[in-house]
């Protein structure tokens, strides 16, 4: 008798339940349908109007381009940031950063940390901007700079100190006070002070001179000559041509020079030797 009590109890709740979601959905409808108004018998019906396409969003591309930056490669972000600080040479906040590479600084801390902490970047607690190693502000202090470094100061060091640094120091040479060399060995160039106390005044014999001895023409002679002045030469010739062999690389052979033919019209130094030109008289 329980169970069937149980079930009967059951049965009513169903019911209840049913008429109570019929009378909801009744409510619902009535007070949702759409009155109409009274329209004039002679009035015209108003043309549908055409469903409006959905369209996209013009930023999407725009988002899309935010969000390929944001899930890129911490360094790759890095460099968005140093390529600003460097062409513009400003300070930004972290949102102006964001603003102008779409890098969020502070909703990422791996970024965040990494910037702070590069080499190429200052950050004062609010702004960062670029760093160079040499701290110059235009061609004065770069040529002060320069005069401090008797050997030789590599251009790599002040080449990102300011916008202009490479232009200045192309008119520093043709100025005269200073010397660019390339450097052999590391393939870098080396910018060097020209001193105006050891500039001296040469004698045009002397020039002469100079200019008439006659050097050897294989390099390895002129590396001989070197050492025997007690000077190391900064190439090594022999070393080179070996290595060469052991690869299989041949030296360049050097050009022969065409024979001058003699004619007619040649001018004759050697006329004490007339048996030279026996066949220019037929």
């Amino acid at each position: 008798m329980d169970l069937k009590d149980s079930l009967s109890r059951f049965k009513q709740q169903q019911e209840r339940c049913q008429s109570s979601l019929a009378s909801i959905a009744a409510s619902q409808a009535s007070t949702t349908k759409p009155k109409h108004r009274a329209q004039p018998i002679n009035a015209q019906s108003a043309p549908a109007r055409p469903a409006q396409p959905i369209k996209f969003s013009n930023d999407t591309e725009r988002l899309q381009h935010i969000n390929s930056i944001r899930k890129s490669p911490i360094g790759a972000q890095i460099k968005l940031v140093i390529e600003l600080l460097y062409k513009t040479r400003q300070a930004f906040t972290a949102e102006q950063i964001n603003d102008e590479t779409y890098v969020d600084i502070n909703g990422n801390k791996a970024v965040f940390e990494s910037l702070r902490n590069n080499l190429k970047v200052h950050y004062d607690g609010r702004r960062f901007s670029y760093k160079s190693k040499h701290d110059l502000e235009g061609k004065d202090q770069l040529l002060e700079l320069i005069r401090c470094h008797q050997e030789g100061l590599a251009v790599v060091e002040v080449k990102d100190a300011y916008p202009s640094v490479l232009e200045d120091l192309q008119a520093l040479k043709a100025a005269g006070e200073v010397w660019l060399l390339s450097n052999m060995d590391s393939q870098e160039d080396i910018v060097y002070p020209n001193d105006p106390k050891v500039k001296i005044k040469v004698d045009d014999d002397l020039k002469e001179l100079f200019r008439g001895i006659e050097l050897p023409r294989d390099m390895v002679d002129i590396e001989k000559d070197l050492q025997k002045n007690g000077m190391k030469p900064m190439t090594d010739t022999t070393k080179r041509r070996a290595a060469a062999q052991i690869h299989g690389v041949k030296p360049k052979a050097k050009p022969k020079k065409k024979q001058r033919e003699i004619t007619k019209r040649t001018k004759l130094t050697n006329a004490h030797l007339p048996e030279l030109f026996q066949h220019l008289k037929s």
